[in-house]
């Protein structure tokens, strides 16, 4: 549980500031505060606000930068030239002791660019995304490894088992550690320190180590304990009070996105300090709190209220400074286009294509605030126009008007969407217990197609052997006798045995 706060209540909050989640920002003359970097490095931390520059202030800089770099001199290629067959993350290597969401994707961005990801489970206690079910008839049928989450979250990394809470797995844990670039973990704050994990140790093994952790409110946070998922991350942002609709409660998006925003800056954190250490030879620690990543969704109502005071105001699907802006009914059934007017001439290019010329010859509705009065007559006349055309005609029209619209899909829709299939986003993978089965490419690209996925996401200690052996050295003997011991294995522990296994060795 969280409190969801108000955003005075962020403002006003200490810790916010001493971490700086919440920071100075200069409008002209005006002081503000808003929204920090999230990104917490700890050697290499980033600046605490800043001036918003005025327009055309930077222009001189601009002009002289470009004057600089259109001259003859042109920056020396890399010795040996560019490998343009080579990923950009190629021969780093990543251990990665997180799960479900925040984490998984931050190192699954990572191995998509070409790093050598390990993800490490345990038998005992398998990522929560392969299911939450430790019954026996759960884990008999291996359903944990028919979870399409997992598998799109763990794609193009090698997996390994080891039981943490035994001195053979911590110690190979260290080794692994020890040969690695990065470590991620998006536990809560203390536990693996208490595994004998923490960053005092791990850089006294490796000194050039950026070790992340994910955690929900920091490490230094009066809520460190506290255990979050990417619903309590968005509850306590101050988004749900900014959002939905006027008369409402605090509303929320119900899809935990806090945990793909956080993993998304995690990854953008542990690329800047593998930068710093490529140079320097020194790692770092990065302190990345994922309630402060969904923080800056709400930092123009931030930084209004420190100014004003004034509470925020929500639109629902209405916009602050763009009328008409909503979701229309369309043709057929539960089928919906969003369409919106930026400015003035948008706005009179949409109202003769609705069939409305008064509107778009009435001088007193030119401006957004004017044509807010009347913001219900607008809606219901844009929604008589689009109630008689399928959804993706009518976008059709709206954009060859060059007016702001486009389709609401369904999840299902994107399986065919034009677009996305011109850009070969969707990607067939082959995977035991599951078959082949469509993922979405990584976004990033260098040229017209996506980066490849290379491998569907492991089964449980697929790869236990080929690391032990492989990166560690182990003898057969000595793999066989850790999955003897259940320090390692590939098959699910259900409660049950669980409960059995540690009745029998007290």
């Amino acid at each position: 549980m969280v409190p969801v706060p108000e955003i005075s209540d962020l403002l006003y909050d200490p810790e916010k500031k001493a971490r700086g989640a919440i920071v100075p920002v200069l409008l002209g003359e005006e002081e503000a505060l808003t929204a920090g970097s999230m990104q917490r490095l700890t050697l290499t931390p980033p600046r605490r606000g800043g001036k918003v520059p005025a327009p055309g202030e930077q222009q001189v800089f601009a002009n002289t930068r470009r004057h600089l770099t259109t001259g003859t001199a042109q920056p020396s290629a890399p010795a040996g030239g560019i490998d343009a067959g080579r990923q950009p993350l190629q021969g780093i290597r990543v251990i990665d002791f997180s799960m479900g969401w925040a984490g998984p994707l931050c190192t699954r961005t990572l191995a998509d660019l070409g790093a050598d990801v390990i993800k490490v489970e345990a038998i005992q206690y398998p990522d929560w995304w392969r299911g939450v079910d430790r019954r026996p008839a759960y884990v008999d049928s291996q359903t944990y490894e028919m979870m399409l989450s997992f598998s799109i979250m763990n794609r193009n990394k090698r997996g390994i088992t080891l039981d943490l809470t035994r001195p053979q797995g911590l110690a190979l844990a260290k080794r692994l550690s020890a040969g690695a670039d990065i470590v991620v973990d998006n536990y809560s704050v203390d536990v693996l320190r208490k595994l004998g994990l923490g960053y005092d140790v791990l850089r006294t093994l490796n000194p050039r180590l950026v070790m992340m952790s994910m955690s929900a409110f920091g490490t230094n946070s009066v809520h460190r304990d506290c255990r979050a998922y990417g619903s309590t991350l968005e509850q306590g942002s101050g988004l749900p009070s900014v959002i939905g609709n006027p008369d409402d409660p605090p509303a929320m998006s119900h899809f935990a996105f806090g945990d793909a925003v956080g993993g998304l800056n995690g990854c953008a954190a542990v690329l800047v300090a593998l930068l710093h250490a490529h140079h320097t030879g020194h790692g770092q620690f990065i302190d990345l709190a994922l309630i402060e990543c969904m923080m800056p969704f709400a930092a123009p109502w931030i930084t209004v209220h420190s100014i004003g005071g004034m509470p925020a105001r929500r639109y629902g699907n209405r916009h602050p400074q763009f009328v008409p802006h909503g979701c229309f009914r369309c043709a057929g059934k539960d089928n919906w286009i969003v369409v919106t007017a930026t400015d003035e001439d948008m706005w009179h290019r949409l109202a003769l294509l609705i069939g409305r010329p008064d509107w778009a010859m009435d001088a007193s509705l030119k401006s957004a605030e004017a044509r807010r009065g009347i913001e219900d007559v607008i809606e219901r006349g844009v929604e008589a126009w689009t109630l008689t055309r399928p959804a993706d005609q009518a976008m059709s029209e709206l954009q060859a008007a060059r007016v702001a619209a486009g389709v609401a899909r369904l999840p299902i829709d994107l399986l065919n969407d034009r677009h996305l299939r011109s850009r070969a986003f969707l990607q067939e993978v082959e995977r035991p217990f599951l078959g082949r089965h469509p993922q979405p490419s990584m976004p990033i690209r260098e040229d017209s197609r996506p980066y490849a996925i290379r491998t569907a996401a492991p089964t449980l200690g697929q790869h236990n052997r080929e690391i032990l052996s492989g990166l560690l050295g182990l003898s057969g003997a000595e793999i066989t006798q850790l999955a003897k011991e259940g320090i390692i294995g590939t098959v699910m522990i259900s409660e049950e045995e669980l409960v059995k296994k540690k009745l029998s060795s007290e």
